[in-house]
């Protein structure tokens, strides 16, 4: 740690001690939640919805007379959608706000540079990032993921090029955890059914101009470019794509292809772009119960932030694995208890109230959240659908929703 950050980080701690007023327990009464969303960088088009549907669940959960016997406490930082950022953040929350979980953690260089320090913590951690490695590197099985894999990512890119009849896929993909997991699950599926890459670059992130990796994927002539990126360098890319005059499609992540793209870059350069994200559990009870929430508290439609209705379940969740675990249990028994909260069977609740009147029952509950029906695979993983959007005329439609098998 650079020495002017320890002792930033030190003022922080000796300025929490000396301010008693603040009247946080330090007896365990309370269970300390600490958000670390992506406020500023490359995820900030999400971040503060994000810790908003954080603070909307613990305020729920809080309200029905708290989960387990507690109430929530929430610590907010700002990851800034960097490593280094994010690692100083979680040292905060561990060592100096004694938290006992780390939700909301956006981008996969971000989740694995903090999930060392929560495994040796012995904390829980939920995130929304997709680097298919945070599976295997959670050997206490303590952290959580409320988005699909990249590696997920990459099979529904390969469904969506053989249903809209692509025949000579190329990929570019940003050199990290996720952007080369969307394009390996691509081609790793794309060749299993006979297919072939015509070719692939990976390239270096903040980087002015991408013309010399442009130019090699296009001069095998492809007709897609499946993309592991971010906004940032898509933005690049593909402005210097139109540039070139070049004719291709592109399938695109939706946290690269969404409306700031095209606010960058302008309708007539996005047309045509399919871009694929996630889709939320719309027609279910829980969403219905979000979507009324978050747009009280924001002025906009859960539809705006697919990253919010997942770090609302996160909370939710958490809460009904509390009351599972009942009074005065330890993190690990919490921890043991997200399963059988989250996964069938079980009577199937859409709201913490729901489930804590269920679990007063002595039944099992099967909550079905707000993004997804959240049945966590033996990595701690789910499996949502997928949303195709076609940019038409400066809009995101979308255009059909695929279902893959993990």
């Amino acid at each position: 740690m650079q020495r002017r950050n320890f002792v930033k980080l030190s003022g922080v701690a000796a300025a929490l001690q000396a301010v008693p007023s603040i009247g946080f327990s330090q007896t365990g009464e309370t269970f300390r939640i600490g958000s670390l969303t992506p406020i500023t960088g490359a995820g900030s088009p999400y971040g503060t919805g994000m810790q908003q549907a954080i603070r909307i669940a613990v305020d729920e959960i809080n309200a029905a007379g708290g989960a387990g016997g507690r109430k929530l406490e929430l610590f907010t930082e700002d990851s800034q959608t960097k490593p280094d950022a994010a690692v100083l953040a979680a040292k905060k929350l561990i060592e100096v706000n004694k938290v006992q979980a780390v939700l909301g953690t956006w981008a996969s260089g971000v989740s694995l540079a903090v999930l060392p320090l929560t495994d040796a913590a012995n904390i829980i951690q939920m995130n929304v990032s997709g680097a298919p490695t945070i599976s295997t590197l959670d050997t206490k099985d303590l952290v959580w993921r409320f988005q699909a894999t990249n590696d997920r990512f990459g099979i529904a890119f390969a469904e969506i090029c053989k249903k809209y009849g692509f025949k000579r896929p190329a990929t570019m993909a940003f050199n990290n955890a996720s952007g080369l997991g969307n394009v390996e699950g691509f081609t790793r599926v794309w060749k299993q059914r006979g297919g072939n890459v015509v070719a692939h670059v990976t390239y270096e992130p903040n980087r002015p101009s991408y013309r010399s990796e442009l130019q090699k994927i296009l001069a095998a002539k492809p007709d897609v470019i499946v993309m592991g990126s971010y906004l940032p360098d898509t933005t690049i890319i593909l402005r210097e794509w139109f540039q070139s005059g070049a004719e291709t499609k592109w399938v695109i992540p939706g946290w690269a292809a969404n409306p700031d793209l095209i606010k960058a870059l302008g309708a007539e350069v996005c047309e045509g772009i399919i871009s694929v994200d996630t889709v939320s559990n719309e027609k279910s009870a829980a969403y219905a119960h979000f979507d009324a929430a978050y747009t009280k508290a924001t002025g906009k439609p859960a539809s705006t932030n697919i990253y919010a209705s997942m770090t609302y379940d996160m909370v939710v969740s958490l809460g009904l694995a509390m009351e599972a675990a009942g009074p005065g249990a330890s993190v690990a028994q919490i921890n043991a208890k997200l399963r059988d909260v989250a996964n069938p069977p079980g009577n199937a609740v859409g709201t913490f109230a729901e489930g804590k009147a269920q679990l007063a029952k002595k039944a099992k509950v099967n909550y079905e959240g707000a993004s997804g029906k959240l049945d966590f695979d033996k990595f701690g993983d789910v499996t949502p659908d997928f949303g195709v959007y076609v940019i038409e005329k400066g809009q995101l439609v979308r255009r059909d929703v695929v279902s893959i098998a993990a």
